[in-house]
């Protein structure tokens, strides 16, 4: 018992000590505060949660590369696209960044980037797991808040699963052909020599 106690402590004070380590760490601590809030508001399908850390000048590329240069822009997308009267059902997303965001010299914006997972669920339960790429510039406001200015989401359109479909789909329907070929074929031997003999 007292091994798992000072254990415990040992890994309290490791932890608290690779905080005060981190360079500005109040700064991180809120940017990485707000990527936080942005998944919660999309994965819970309330996207107007995510509007207060959205920049009102924002400047928004999402994975189908439309472009959305406002906050009224931003709510109107995900409720076009998701939910209730949407093309799609709902849309789960996770944010990782690689690193700390790389802060400016008077530590008033940064960029970041990393990888990401947007699950996209079809009308019918269908879901779509797709790899992305995202870079993000982040910047202090005039009110002391950190958020949002510009975002761009990326997937490889050579590697996914709406295309590993297709092509499943496109290679299906080129058997279904390729039978459907050597029966009417077939049908049309056999009537064509039919006919010679009579």
């Amino acid at each position: 018992m007292v091994k798992k106690i000072m254990l415990f402590g040992l890994v309290i004070c490791t932890s608290m000590a690779s905080l005060a380590e981190e360079p500005d760490h109040a700064i991180h601590k809120e940017l990485r505060a707000v990527l936080k809030v942005v998944e919660s508001a999309i994965n819970s399908g309330d996207y107007d949660k995510m509007l207060p850390v959205v920049s009102e000048e924002i400047r928004a590329t999402p994975v189908n590369q439309e472009f959305l240069s406002s906050r009224a822009e931003v709510s109107a997308y995900f409720k076009k696209w998701f939910g209730a009267g949407g093309y799609l059902k709902k849309l789960e997303i996770s944010f990782t960044p690689d690193t700390l965001t790389e802060l400016s010299p008077d530590k008033t914006w940064g960029v970041v980037y990393g990888n990401g997972i947007e699950r996209y669920i079809l009308s019918d339960g269908r879901p779509y797991d797709l790899q992305t790429r995202w870079t993000a510039t982040m910047v202090k406001e005039a009110d002391g808040h950190w958020r949002i200015r510009a975002i761009h989401i990326a997937t490889n359109f050579l590697d996914n699963p709406i295309l590993t479909e297709a092509e499943h789909a496109l290679g299906k329907a080129a058997a279904a052909g390729g039978v459907l070929g050597l029966l009417v074929g077939g049908a049309l031997g056999w009537w064509l020599r039919r006919k010679k003999k009579s």
